[in-house]
């Protein structure tokens, strides 16, 4: 992806002293401004709201147009169908070509923000899709320069940039998507352990993506997703990427602001529209997601077809008994631990599936055997017939961990009353930093998964009677012996290796001997020592021969 490592390359340059994390934001933002300004630029077109005279371009055609007491009725129409409008001045083109006349002045970068945001009051229906998503490009940071003018340049160089970009490939294909993903993934590799809260690798995502995806009936035209810690919605487009030729509906929670935003973008600019998507910037396990009351006063979950997920392991939070009461956890007899959440996730994920549907959550391996509260749980999803599949991955393929991690696979409505458990962790491909899944890997286990049957050394379906005489513990050595015995030792081979060696002994110690006994010292001690040592060494000699 030539157009992706040149802005990434480029933008390393450019950000100077700043961390990379932080430059992040001023890069995806400017980037996602562009897109909404020429998706704009495209609708205008396409719904002949302009109609550009000969050598008159879109912008230009838009600017003399939108103005006057016409302004209003456009960016009206325009917010009606997309949600927001770009006025005329604050166009990505009028602005480029400010910053090719040099006419950009420091204060323009901010009035193109809060233009924005001002006109995300036309279409209350969308407000709540676009409000804040630039809150992260903070443009009187300190760390851009210390002064206006030195924070103007370093803006203007990064649109500067970000202009040259090529978002088509030499087939016209729309690449910004995938520019966008690239970007990120370099971003989260650059942040190491502080990226796990923001990305999962496309290996991953892509196994989640489809597990869940397989069960999903034929005859469904708008299938549903959701990932309750969706970080910057990677994983939810590569659901979506399951399903060619069909409109996915997207949900998503995410608690990090900064986060929530990336994700926005990156939908956005793979083309989800906004009423396809509903994100959310809340604690997922303080702030769960209802339908809202029916007729009769009760409050129903909303229940998705696909949930994924891979929430922050061993979370603290919040397990005060009056959480007992809590539909999504009441009926599993315990609560999560303080200190590790990963089973209230869990349960408030499959509290949110469909009966057909089907979830995929990663988790740390403590999950599958620790005691006491997590042990009730496990035990409850078991007798529940909720647990379908358990798949161990390798360690070491995200960048905020080295730990191996299990996926677990959850439906409410098993076929049969067994579990599934892959060992996978022995597949993989070790790259300079972590190590990655093959497609190869991802089939195998894609494979093992959809026939459900014995795999030596890789895959074993249990009963549920094998289960309970493992006292409900999941650990998967219990279930899968991957265990290569050592080839039988060749005592003839030995024998010889060993018998080469004494004699490459006997031979050292022969030419040492012979080395020694032409040393002399002055010293009397030292030739007493000296002496001493070469009789010493004959007799070992005189024994080998």
């Amino acid at each position: 992806m030539t157009e992706a490592k040149k802005l990434w390359e480029m933008a390393n340059r450019l950000r100077g002293t700043m961390d990379a994390n932080e430059y992040r934001n001023y890069i995806l933002g400017f980037m996602f401004y562009r897109y909404l300004s020429e998706h704009q630029e495209a609708h205008l077109v396409k719904e002949e709201l302009v109609e550009p005279k000969e050598g008159q371009s879109v912008n230009d055609a838009y600017v003399e147009a939108a103005s006057g007491d016409d302004l209003n009725d456009y960016l009206e129409a325009i917010a009606d169908s997309l949600g927001y409008a770009i006025e005329p001045q604050y166009t990505w083109a009028s602005i480029m070509d400010r910053v090719h006349n040099n006419k950009i002045a420091a204060s323009d970068y901010q009035d193109m923000i809060d233009s924005f945001n001002h006109n995300l009051n036309l279409n209350k229906h969308a407000k709540v899709d676009f409000t804040g998503v630039f809150n992260d490009m903070n443009l009187s940071n300190d760390r851009l320069g210390k002064s206006t003018a030195a924070r103007a340049k370093a803006l203007t160089e990064t649109i500067d940039l970000i202009d040259g970009v090529n978002y088509k490939d030499d087939n016209g294909k729309d690449i910004l998507g995938d520019i966008y993903m690239y970007l990120i993934s370099k971003f989260a590799s650059d942040a190491g352990k502080g990226a796990g809260e923001f990305f999962t690798p496309h290996q991953v995502s892509e196994v989640l993506a489809k597990l869940v995806a397989i069960n999903v009936p034929q005859g469904t035209d708008r299938p549903t997703v959701y990932d309750f810690a969706c970080g910057s919605g990677s994983l939810l487009l590569t659901v979506a990427d399951q399903f060619p030729g069909k409109t996915v509906i997207y949900h998503g929670q995410e608690l990090n602001t900064s986060t929530y935003n990336l994700a926005r973008m990156n939908l956005m600019m793979h083309g989800v529209r906004y009423v396809n998507m509903d994100l959310r910037n809340a604690d997922t396990l303080e702030m769960d997601w209802p339908d809202g009351v029916d007729a009769q006063g009760v409050d129903h979950p909303r229940s998705f077809d696909m949930v994924v997920a891979n929430p922050p392991y061993s979370a603290r939070w919040d397990n005060s008994d009056k959480k007992l009461k809590d539909p999504r956890f009441k009926e599993y007899g315990a609560l999560a631990p303080k200190t590790k959440a990963d089973y209230a996730f869990l349960l408030h994920g499959l509290y949110h599936l469909k009966p057909t549907g089907t979830m995929a959550i990663v988790l740390p391996h403590g999950v599958l055997f620790r005691g006491a509260k997590e042990a009730k749980i496990r035990k409850a999803l078991l007798e529940k017939n909720q647990i379908d599949a358990v798949i161990g991955l390798p360690a070491n393929l995200f960048y905020s961990t080295g730990i191996p991690t299990v996926v677990l696979v959850l439906k409410k409505n098993k076929q049969t009353r067994d579990v599934l458990f892959i060992d996978s962790s022995k597949y993989f491909e070790k790259e300079k930093n972590q190590n990655v899944l093959r497609q190869s890997d991802i089939q195998k286990i894609i494979d093992t998964y959809r026939d459900r049957k014995d795999v030596d050394k890789y895959a074993h379906v249990a009963t549920m009677d094998e289960i309970k005489e493992n006292d409900f513990n999941l650990n998967i050595p219990r279930y899968v012996d991957t265990f290569e015995p050592e080839p039988p030792v060749d005592l003839g081979k030995v024998t010889k290796e060993l018998k080469e060696t004494q004699e490459e002994i006997n031979k050292n110690e022969s030419e040492l001997l012979s080395m020694m006994k032409e040393l002399t010292s002055k010293d009397q001690k030292v030739q007493n020592d000296l002496d001493e040592f070469i009789q010493m060494l004959e007799n070992e000699v005189k024994r080998n021969d």
